[in-house]
């Protein structure tokens, strides 16, 4: 996409103490996100999907913590900032959407009580104009604003999870992560939520970071799709290209056990094995026990992300040192 990213990661690290040593949840991972883009996270439970994007807010509690890596949005470095600091940036530049509404609302104060807090933790504003913007932003995401009043059980799934977002779009920020807020929600509130989310995004022009078990949800929705296994990226590019052409054995595997409405019918296929246990992860390749085409050099080089066309790839069989692999330089920086 043209211009500057608004979010450039690199080398982002993120470890949990634990009484049998550290365990690193995210490992060296690298994102640019640029304004207006929609980029899905997609993996495992486990894969270390949902600690980046709190590495990224730095949301991050012990007993986790970063420990590696820079996170730069518009030019500041949100890894060195200060508290302070940080609560100047949050809501204003860069908002979250938490994965379950019901926990991360207020269960004792009405929706308008919340977004009034929200509003006068940021700046100064008259009662006439938290009302004003409260209304609107209620509006924006399809909730008549005599909601303001409800509190968050007088709420369905889908409506709590759109007060979520428009908490979030209180102050138009360029930047919105999502931890999977559709995952509460049937498939008929999923779709009309995401639709709903793509055209707030056409509207304001802001950026989304989205995290999701579902491939469909990816694949309709986002412009740019990293694939994680065992806390790294091993696959990023444009969705349809990762989608039509995956270039990682763990992309196949699990479009394989993804369920296709259009051509002939096939047997679903699942990944045999489990993911690995960051304390103590697999030499070589971290998805090697588990692949069904993996080579005696698996097991010991760690392979790095090669260009793969528009994508790129964390596998041996894309390494353009090897014979019979694409003649593409290897990259270890994940870029659009």
């Amino acid at each position: 996409m043209p211009g500057a990213p608004i979010l450039e990661v690199r080398d982002l690290r993120v470890e949990y103490a634990t009484g049998g040593g550290a365990v690193r949840a995210v490992d060296g991972v690298d994102l640019d996100v640029h304004q207006g883009e929609f980029v899905g996270v997609v993996g495992e439970s486990g894969c270390g999907k949902s600690t980046m994007l709190f590495a990224i807010a730095r949301l991050l509690s012990p007993p986790a913590g970063i420990t590696g890596g820079s996170v730069v949005f518009h030019g500041q470095n949100l890894v060195t900032m200060a508290e302070k600091e940080l609560n100047v940036l949050r809501w204003r530049d860069l908002s979250v959407v938490m994965q379950s509404a019901m926990n991360a609302l207020n269960p004792v104060a009405s929706i308008g009580a919340q977004l009034r807090d929200a509003m006068e933790a940021h700046g100064k504003f008259t009662a006439a104009q938290v009302r004003e913007r409260s209304a609107e932003v209620m509006s924006l995401v399809g909730i008549d604003p005599v909601h303001l009043k409800s509190y968050p059980h007088q709420l369905s799934g889908g409506m709590r999870q759109r007060a979520m977002i428009a908490m979030a779009l209180l102050f138009t920020p360029d930047l919105v992560i999502m931890d999977e807020p559709t995952s509460a929600l049937d498939v008929v509130a999923q779709r009309s939520l995401m639709l709903q989310i793509k055209e707030l995004q056409r509207e304001l022009g802001f950026a989304v970071v989205f995290v999701t078990h579902d491939m469909s949800l990816v694949s309709h929705f986002s412009d740019q799709l990293l694939v994680m296994y065992g806390g790294q990226v091993v696959e990023v590019g444009p969705t349809r290209t990762v989608f039509d052409t995956p270039a990682h054995p763990y992309s196949r595997g699990l479009l394989d056990a993804f369920p296709s409405i259009r051509g002939p019918r096939v047997e679903l296929t699942g990944i045999p094995g489990s993911p690995p246990d960051l304390g103590a992860p697999p030499s070589g390749c971290r998805f090697q026990p588990r692949c069904p085409v993996a080579e005696d050099d698996c097991r010991v080089i760690a392979p790095a992300l090669y260009q793969v066309g528009a994508a790129q790839s964390r596998c041996l069989l894309n390494d353009p040192r090897r014979a019979g692999a694409p003649a593409a330089e290897p990259d270890v920086e994940v870029g659009p």
